[in-house]
């Protein structure tokens, strides 16, 4: 053999990554669905929130909903509440779930390889072409609803799901890191949407993906499950960024939500990858098969969900459904406190604290056939407090719908003179009457803290 026949064939090295990541974040930003994403984000929710703060009307079935036209702040977390629900979910199925599906459908894959050189290369360009339009497109989500009501209303203080005063300074990192939290779950959904658009590649399957998980996660959380099953699950960090804005800020249970998500980026990334680098890119077309699927992406994720809810068991000491009456009771007691204490500054009374206010609260769910525990809008809580000065024992009545996941809503049933109407008169003129109907919320994830 000669020395020419014996000289191995020289190795092809693959295209420098960078300018395949621009190639990749062209080809994305190219498309005329993902500008009109662009588009949407960056107007739409400013427009939307300057809109609905100048009306008398306002979305009180939205958490802070009520207070967007008081203060600036409350717009861009009411935003960041509706988008948690299904808009997040949609735009990683719109960029994430077709990145790679996109291939199959044109038939470009070989073209592609023979460019690049490398699978490994082609996916990570691809994977982080699409995070950073997600990244841009949850940016313009949060800018563009804080500078709408910032405009529209200005920056003052919002009231937090205990009833305390955030100062303008403290509502700002409260928006902040509530949106920044809120990237952990979106993550979580991008990673499932490149996983599914890798094992289904041109059917409409894995772009649907990620709506598909947030639509049975949107039942799930309807249902009583227990505590640990619902911090498990992928999107719990979308609801627990509430807990930033009580007095301590609740960040254990964003926390455990923000790393369920992250461990869900991880392996529905590296699945993805995985199925990636194992795919014969030599076939006419790719439509997934359901044993590869089932072997390969779903059976996994149902072990790391397994994994999850086992090691939040472990790690907290809760059981049931996290609400009870204990915890209501001692919430609606903080709230009113604080609340109270607004008032008396609207009305222009001397001011008290909540030390000597001395407030209470009894509740009672369904009467007593039914076990005080659980979601449910058949609580009725009555609130006690001490006036300094007086003899009599204040006291009030509340209707409370409890949501599976914490939050209640307080509807004033009395007296007239404390919650009995939405204005009262300040001295300012007209103002919202903050113990007429206020939102709380409880710590599903603490122990009862008192008898």
């Amino acid at each position: 053999m000669s020395a020419v026949e014996a000289r191995p064939a020289p190795l092809t090295r693959p295209a420098p990554a960078l300018p395949g990541y621009r190639f990749e974040l062209l080809k994305l930003t190219a498309q005329w669905r993902t500008r009109l994403l662009l588009l949407v984000c960056w107007v739409g929710p400013g427009a939307f929130v300057a809109a609905i703060s100048r009306q008398s009307t306002l979305p009180t079935d939205t958490v802070f909903g009520r207070w967007m036209g008081q203060t600036g702040w409350a717009g861009p977390l009411v935003v960041l509440s509706f988008c948690c629900s299904w808009f997040l979910p949609l735009l990683t199925s719109l960029v994430a779930g077709d990145v790679f599906a996109a291939e199959d459908r044109l038939g470009t894959w070989r073209h592609l390889l023979t460019s690049v050189g490398s699978p490994r290369r082609i996916f990570v360009t691809k994977a982080l072409a699409a995070l950073t339009v997600l990244l841009v497109l949850v940016a313009g989500l949060a800018l563009s609803s804080t500078a709408g009501g910032l405009l529209a209303v200005g920056s003052h203080p919002l009231v937090g799901l205990d009833g305390h005063l955030l100062s303008p300074g403290r509502a700002a990192l409260t928006v902040l890191l509530a949106w920044a939290a809120a990237l952990a779950p979106t993550l979580a959904f991008a990673a499932v949407g490149l996983l599914g658009s890798v094992a289904f590649g041109r059917s409409p399957v894995g772009l649907l993906l990620p709506a598909l998980l947030a639509l049975v996660l949107q039942l799930v959380q309807l249902l009583p499950v227990p505590a640990v099953v619902r911090v498990a699950l992928p999107g719990y960090a979308f609801t627990a960024w509430r807990g930033l804005s009580t007095a301590p800020a609740r960040t254990a249970p964003l926390l455990l939500g923000v790393l369920v998500s992250l461990a869900w980026t991880v392996v529905a990334t590296a699945l993805a990858r995985r199925l990636f680098l194992r795919r014969d890119f030599t076939g006419p077309g790719h439509d997934g098969s359901p044993r590869l699927v089932l072997g390969h992406a779903v059976l996994p994720l149902a072990g790391l969900l397994a994994l999850t809810v086992g090691v939040v068991a472990a790690a907290t000491p809760v059981s049931g459904s996290g609400v009870d009456r204990e915890k209501l009771q001692t919430s609606l007691a903080t709230a009113y406190a604080h609340l109270y204490r607004l008032q008396a500054r609207e009305l222009s009374r001397p001011d008290v604290t909540e030390a000597q206010l001395r407030t209470d609260a009894t509740c009672d769910k369904g009467g007593d056939r039914v076990e005080d525990t659980g979601p449910g809008n058949d609580w009725r809580c009555v609130v006690t407090w001490h006036i300094p000065g007086a003899t009599a024992v204040g006291s009030a009545i509340y209707q409370l719908d409890v949501t599976a996941d914490g939050r209640y809503v307080a509807d004033g049933d009395g007296p007239q003179e404390v919650n009995g109407f939405f204005p009262v008169q300040a001295a300012t003129g007209q103002a919202p009457n903050p113990l007429w109907q206020f939102d709380g919320s409880v710590d599903l994830l603490t122990a009862t803290t008192r008898g």
